[in-house]
């Protein structure tokens, strides 16, 4: 969603902030802008504004020869107001600049009493309120950091902010509830942004501000406190990213560049298993042992991408562990009144670890009662880490593409190992069988390789998928969750209508849909409902639909007229929905070139979803 860069500095800090919002682009944005302190003494703010790509506002910076030593950007995602330029960050009033990610929930009545007060609005955001109230508290605090406190105090919703303003060329003041907000330290200036990629170019010493933190950022200090001006301490960690990690190198998007990484980012995330002669509940916490012992139970809170790894878990717990397990969308979960049992692990599942949704629930069940809770994430510094009294910090490295795929798979390896220990712990795993499970977990990286070298004949499917308007994705137990996946896929960054049902319930409706002109693509992996996929996908050839297997070994799948067959390299069984969802992340990739979409920045979508 909208990203933030901040920086102060005794150099010119222009450069790093639209180095900073090139390196936000991926979280979806639909214009950018920045607004800098210059002149004697920064008396003059300045801004620029663009609607469309950061290169647009970069122009516009390199034409007035923009330098200045203190300023804030921004990438901005539509929420009120068209995308535009007068809609677009930063917002002023009277010499003061904001920017803002969020949403702030009663701006309404905030702005009509503004507008009482004699402010006018030039803009349709909620954002243009905050810059007004802060101008408006500073008639009776002649303190910026106060005046920010107070209309913070008056602010309803999710926020981060970063304020700068005319006479006070030495300082900007930032606070954040609900919207992450780090702070990055260096011996040339102190710096902000809502994602830590933005500030690699410039430091690798971090501060992870909590909700209800505020700061000021001066050249050669950094000043935290909470809102009500309680002095506080964060402690400085050093990101392990590179800046490096997040460039394309010689791939041409993105989403190709983190498939083709699948194979390293697994290997990275099961990395303790390499001379591992046996699963430990400790992967997940000193803890984890005697609290999954204690639980009866397992709800997962998940959104998208993440919410089908949940699914694809809830087989692999109920099967494995035998533990009953409840998969929730986390936007949904705290919406409805649902009956809590103290004795569950509540698991939720993100990428990012920020996701808005999936966070506010994980909260809600906390207050239920239910305090046993491992979070599956990609972020180990993130608000849902920190949330979570256990934790597995999948290793995929930065995923840039908004259509996520190497956190996805990651994040089924991690679920399969959370599966193994409780499997374990309870008492449900042979010694046979963990001996199997490991040796499959440290096969999957090259497993996955070998699913990679069926790209030719993934390219040749997408040539005719891409002329399509409608797909039907199949699958039954555990890969329904991957018919889902590969569905969301396809519509995320091909825009082809797509829909994924349990091919059991076929003839429960769907059936209707098939024509010559809907393409089904059938996950046929070789387990005990074979048969029955078997059966499904003839009566989709018996409507005249064309088909799309993707058949593992063993399955004697057989290629004829409007049937047509990707033979995987080997049955892999548990983990064979990992296997799977590659075939799907890459039709999905080739069919959106063939019809020359954005495939990292699909239209509307943004990569992290940081409010409701």
């Amino acid at each position: 969603m909208c990203g933030i860069v901040a920086a102060i500095s005794g150099q010119n800090i222009v450069p790093v902030l639209l180095e900073g919002l090139r390196k936000l682009e991926y979280r979806g944005y639909d214009s950018a802008g920045l607004a800098v302190l210059n002149g004697a003494n920064g008396t003059q703010l300045r801004r620029l504004r663009a609607v469309g790509r950061v290169a647009e506002l970069a122009t516009q910076a390199d034409e007035q020869q923009l330098d200045a030593a203190i300023g804030i950007a921004h990438t901005r995602w539509a929420t009120h107001g068209v995308p535009s330029e007068r809609n677009a960050h930063p917002h002023i009033s009277d010499g003061l600049a904001v920017v803002h990610n969020g949403i702030i929930e009663n701006f309404e009545p905030l702005r009509a009493r503004l507008t009482d007060l004699g402010y006018t609005f030039t803009s349709e955001t909620d954002t243009e309120v905050i810059a007004h109230l802060v101008r408006h508290h500073l008639k009776s605090t002649p303190d910026l950091v106060d005046a920010v406190r107070a209309t913070c105090g008056e602010l309803i919703g999710a926020y981060a902010i970063a304020i700068v303003s005319e006479g006070e060329d030495s300082r900007i003041i930032v606070a954040r509830h609900g919207s992450p907000l780090v702070l990055g330290q260096s011996d040339t200036g102190n710096y902000a942004a809502s994602d830590t990629s933005a500030l690699l170019q410039v430091t690798r010493n971090m501060i992870y501000l909590e909700d209800g933190d505020m700061a000021e950022l001066t050249r050669g200090a950094m000043r935290i406190m909470r809102l009500d001006g309680t002095p506080v301490e964060r402690p400085v960690q050093v990101s392990q990213l590179s800046a490096d990690a997040v460039e394309l190198g010689s791939y041409r998007h993105y989403m190709q560049k983190e498939i083709f990484e699948q194979p390293a980012a697994l290997s990275n995330t099961l990395e303790m298993l390499a001379q591992a002669r046996s699963i430990t509940p400790n992967l997940f916490g000193t803890e984890a042992d005697s609290v999954f012992r204690s639980v009866r139970r397992v709800l997962v809170l998940a959104c998208g991408t993440s919410y089908h790894a949940g699914m694809v878990a809830r087989y692999w717990l109920e099967d494995i562990a035998g533990i009953e397990c409840s998969v929730e969308i986390a936007s949904e979960y705290r919406y409805r009144k649902p009956v809590a049992d103290p004795a569950t692990l509540v698991v939720t599942i993100s990428q990012s670890g920020e996701t808005a949704d999936t966070l506010a629930a994980l909260k809600f069940a906390k207050t239920l009662g239910m305090t046993h809770t491992l979070a599956v994430c990609n972020v180990p510094e993130s608000a849902i880490v920190r949330e979570s009294s256990l934790r597995f910090i999948t290793r995929a490295g930065p995923e840039i593409g908004v259509a996520s795929t190497k956190a996805y798979t990651t994040q089924l390896a991690a679920l399969a190992l959370l599966t193994l220990a409780m499997a374990k712990t309870r008492g449900t795993l042979s010694v046979a069988q963990e001996e199997k499970y490991l040796g499959a977990l440290r096969h999957l990286p090259g497993a996955v390789t070998r699913v990679l070298e069926l790209e030719p004949q993934i390219q040749a499917w997408a040539e005719r998928f891409a002329m399509k308007h409608h797909a039907l994705f199949l699958g039954r137990g555990q890969h329904y969750p991957i018919a889902l996946e590969g569905a969301l896929k396809l519509k995320e960054i091909s825009y082809i209508h797509a829909e994924a049902y349990p091919a059991g319930e076929l003839k429960h409706g769907p059936l209707a849909l098939v024509d010559r002109d809907m393409p089904v693509i059938a996950i046929a992996p070789n387990d005990a409902l074979i048969e029955k996929l078997k059966s499904n996908i003839q009566e989709v050839r018996a409507r005249g639909g064309e088909l799309y297997v993707i058949a593992d070994a063993g399955t004697e799948m057989v290629e004829g007229e409007g049937v047509h067959i990707l033979n995987m390299p080997e049955n892999y069984g548990l983990l064979s929905p990992v296997l799977h969802v590659v075939p799907l992340q890459l039709l999905a990739y080739h069919a959106a070139l063939v019809k020359g979409t954005d495939v990292d920045k699909p239209r509307n979508l943004a990569k992290s979803v940081t409010v409701e």
